[in-house]
């Protein structure tokens, strides 16, 4: 094998793939067809789930100084975060540019092979490992490796030849997205409806302006290239009446609104993430959250596979737990887009929306919907409220040094936190203490009530969702450990 995994795609969900790979030592190519970063950015910062996924990783730091907020909105009408419990904030005005800067560095600072501008060809994957033609700057070379991972975007070389079914609706209009420099435009952050269609703006400093503009009528078209400024600026004077043509582009793209997942997200040794899996309307900036998280979710799975501590069962698990999550990510995407973007005749249902959403309960559900904050997987029978949810944070002390559930989760393992001092508990865990951190912690929460709601033990998946607790959880430790980090290690005899 030349390498254990190989990812195409360079973009945040390859990236983030990738460094997740390396922290369990697995050995890692990726592949990205551009010779180099386009510089473009069609996210500007990321959601509080995100956040949260970067700080168990010890990455927030590396973004410096960051502004966050409450404020969201979901098909237009404004939602506060603030509502959730812990009041979640999303980080703004980061581009995407600079968070896939900060993966690169990342991912390449923990040794892995990046190499721009080589394009996947064709692949085979004959059940024991996939052959990889690539065309390179030198020329065509092939590889060999364990697991394909097509991390390349909405239109997925790796979806296409890999035979993935990939069902939906094709986009209906087209939208451009720019950042324009030298115009004063009227902020719109959230978007606004106008007569024929929908507008927004937002002003990211230094004289720059990121502008959306939606024209109803306007058709999809398939295009090579990006726009032309000037189709931009028209486009923007007939729904605003403003005059932008002398403003200098920063950059112009083109959008749809298709709505389209892939049936599976593994075929065989070749699986998908990111865009590669789910296409959709880039409604409240959730496409590279959902992407970032589809790569956290596989990365530690695959990596125990590839080391031979799961079985390759284990991957089953991504399907079924992402999967659904695409799905919702496409059924919110495409409600917000019909209120956003049909005429009048959507206005009476964005009144009755606008309403509904004064409700706290409506507000909250929402809020966790767009936010990646609602998410629960399946891991097993039990009754407590954090089973299946991501950990919180939690301030702990171990062996008298102040640590967090968040620090203990930068290693990329398990870990498993006692919180009621059980050295039987952790003694019994001792089989898979080479993937798992465990540890004896004390917390001013527990064993009370608050986020822990009276938990004793937890144990926290790498990906950072809760995969059992006591009391609250109908499996065995044992069992819940062997589910999801694979057999335990037979332990030397003791003497004697």
């Amino acid at each position: 094998m030349d390498a254990s995994v190989i990812v195409v795609g360079a973009g945040p969900a390859g990236l983030m793939l990738a460094g997740e790979l390396r922290l369990a030592g697995t050995d890692v190519i990726v592949l990205e067809r551009l010779p180099a970063p386009t510089g473009e950015s069609r996210g500007l910062g990321f959601t509080a789930r995100t956040m949260e996924v970067f700080d168990q990783r010890g990455l927030l730091p590396r973004f410096g100084e960051i502004e966050t907020s409450a404020q969201g909105h979901f098909g237009g009408q404004p939602v506060d975060f603030s509502i959730l419990d812990g009041a979640h904030y999303g980080v703004k005005a980061v581009p995407q540019s600079r968070t896939e800067a900060i993966l690169e560095e990342w991912a390449a600072g923990l040794g892995t092979d990046l190499r721009r501008g080589h394009e996947v060809v064709s692949f085979t994957d004959d059940g024991e490992g996939v052959d990889v033609e690539v065309a390179g700057p030198e020329g065509t070379y092939t590889l060999r490796t364990r697991f394909l991972v097509g991390c390349d975007g909405g239109r997925s070389t790796i979806r296409k030849s890999g035979g993935f079914d990939f069902p939906g609706t094709s986009a209906t209009r087209e939208m451009f997205l720019a950042d324009v420099r030298g115009c004063e435009i009227e902020p719109r952050p959230i978007g606004e409806t106008v007569a024929r269609g929908m507008v927004m703006s937002a002003p990211l400093g230094d004289g720059v302006d990121r502008i959306i503009v939606c024209e109803q009528g306007a058709p999809p078209r398939r295009r090579t290239e990006p726009p032309a400024y000037e189709e931009v600026a028209a486009a923007w004077q007939r729904l605003t009446g403003q005059d932008i043509s002398h403003g200098e582009p920063v950059w112009v793209s083109a959008f749809g609104d298709p709505a389209r997942q892939v049936t599976e997200y593994r075929r065989g040794r070749v699986l998908l993430a990111g865009d590669s899996a789910h296409v959709h309307l880039p409604a409240g900036g959730q496409g590279m959250n959902a992407s970032i998280q589809d790569s956290v979710n596989l990365g530690w799975k695959l990596a125990a596979v590839v080391a031979g501590r799961a079985p390759l069962s284990l991957l089953d698990t991504y399907h079924s737990e992402r999967h659904p999550v695409g799905r919702r990510l496409l059924m919110n995407t495409s409600a917000q887009g019909k209120l956003f973007l049909s005429g009048d005749e959507m206005q009476p249902v964005r009144d009755v929306l606008a309403e509904l959403i004064r409700y706290d309960v409506v507000s909250r559900h929402l809020a966790g919907m767009v936010s990646g904050l609602e998410i629960r997987y399946d891991v097993g029978e039990g009754d407590h409220p954090l089973l299946g949810m991501r950990m919180p944070h939690l301030e702990l002390v171990v062996d008298d040094t102040k640590t967090s559930s968040t620090e203990l989760l930068h290693p990329a393992r398990g870990v498993l936190l006692d919180l009621a001092g059980d050295a039987a508990l952790r003694a019994s865990a001792e089989g898979w203490s080479d993937r798992l951190t465990i540890v004896a912690a004390t917390t001013h929460e527990a064993p009370g009530q608050g986020r822990l709601a009276g938990a004793t033990a937890v144990l926290v998946r790498p990906d950072g969702y809760v995969a059992w607790l006591a009391p609250g959880s109908t499996d065995s430790l044992a069992a819940s450990l062997e589910r999801w980090f694979g057999p335990a290690r037979e332990l030397p005899k003791q003497k004697g």
